[in-house]
């Protein structure tokens, strides 16, 4: 009777320290051995913030060697039902319980980076590229109503406050803090010693940004940004209409007749457009930007050239440059040399 005890006691004891084992290896298993099975240093996951734990195994699942041992630990430290959303790096050589501390807590910022947008749609869809947020919401956010109005902003003017640029945010930044934080980027931006200079001309930093758009459109070439700004701000200091083309294109890509058509040279029928954006008819700066100009358009609006140039025709000979002249006849002479140059490229529209 003894004996069989001892025997039943010493079995029990085996079968335990068989079970611990097992155990213990488990969790040295799951806890501490490599299992990741991709070949690059990193792989990057994208969780997004309705995601649940099936749609982040789905994701791990081709970059590791056994996603069983993930999941065991992935419930025993309760990640299953707390999952982070946001771009999460894991290394090549991660131990699951690395893993599952780099997806809890290091949401990885990305670069996100935009310019020469036309339009707030155009903008939205370009941000919705880079981020979780989809381009009706940013579109929303960007043109609501109480926003405008409690930061002095339009429908026409909303497109101001995006400074084109490479910035960081966390993958899974909504719409509204993307436009709020692009507000407060406007902020620093606009410091003291730009607004001063914007003072100097009586204009606000919109009306900065729409002309410095004019003179984007105008040339893409820096070093004549400021001289185009100087003939334009001599334009509006001596009462002149602006009668600037880019304006009359935006105005015409409005209407349903130019709607999907390219204009390359600018007629007489565009002139009689009447909308606030034909510079011709109206006096002025237009409603707002006609698109979204570089900082460098900016600052050369700043700080543009001071000169007697009130008149400026693309060159011929130079494309991408422009001849400037003080007088309507000499202007009427550069502009009659590119016509003519436009009408032997077969450009009639």
């Amino acid at each position: 009777m003894k004996m069989n005890l001892k025997r039943i006691v010493l079995a029990v004891l085996i079968l335990g320290l068989a079970v611990f084992a097992y155990f213990a290896y488990f969790v040295y298993t799951a806890m501490f051995v490599e299992n990741t099975a991709f070949n690059n240093d990193e792989a990057c996951l994208y969780i997004g913030s309705n995601d649940t734990y099936t749609d982040v195994r789905i994701q791990l699942e081709p970059l590791l060697n056994k996603i069983e041992t993930f999941d065991a630990l992935a419930r025993r430290k309760q990640y299953v039902n707390n999952i982070k959303p946001g771009k999460f790096c894991i290394s090549k050589g991660m131990t699951n319980n690395d893993i599952i501390n780099t997806i809890r807590s290091q949401n990885m910022p990305v670069r996100l980076s935009f310019n020469n947008q036309n339009s707030i749609g155009s903008l939205a869809g370009r941000i919705a590229e880079q981020i979780e947020t989809d381009s009706l919401s940013l579109y929303q956010a960007m043109t609501d109503s109480l926003f405008l109005r409690k930061n002095g902003l339009t429908e026409e003017t909303a497109l101001t406050i995006y400074v084109p640029n490479s910035y960081e945010f966390f993958w899974n930044t909504s719409a509204e803090e993307f436009r709020s934080r692009m507000f407060k980027e406007f902020g620093n931006f606009w410091d003291e010693n730009r607004r001063e200079k914007a003072k100097t001309l009586s204009m606000s930093p919109d009306m900065v940004v729409t002309l410095a758009s004019i003179v984007q459109e105008e040339s893409k070439q820096s070093s004549e940004q400021p001289r185009i700004a100087g003939v334009y701000i001599n334009r509006l200091n001596s009462g002149w209409p602006l009668q600037a083309d880019p304006t009359l294109k935006f105005a015409a890509y409005q209407l349903p007749k130019y709607k999907n058509t390219v204009i390359k040279r600018v007629l007489n029928e565009h002139k009689e457009i009447d909308s606030p954006y034909n510079t011709y008819k109206y006096l002025g700066l237009p409603p707002g930007p006609i698109s979204m100009p570089d900082i460098s358009a900016v600052d050369a609006v700043l700080n543009h050239e001071k000169h007697e140039f009130y008149f400026f025709a693309a060159d011929p000979e130079k494309p991408g440059f422009h001849r400037f002249a003080r007088t309507l006849s000499q202007h009427n002479r550069n502009a009659r040399d590119y016509q003519r140059y436009l009408s032997e490229q077969g450009i009639r529209r």
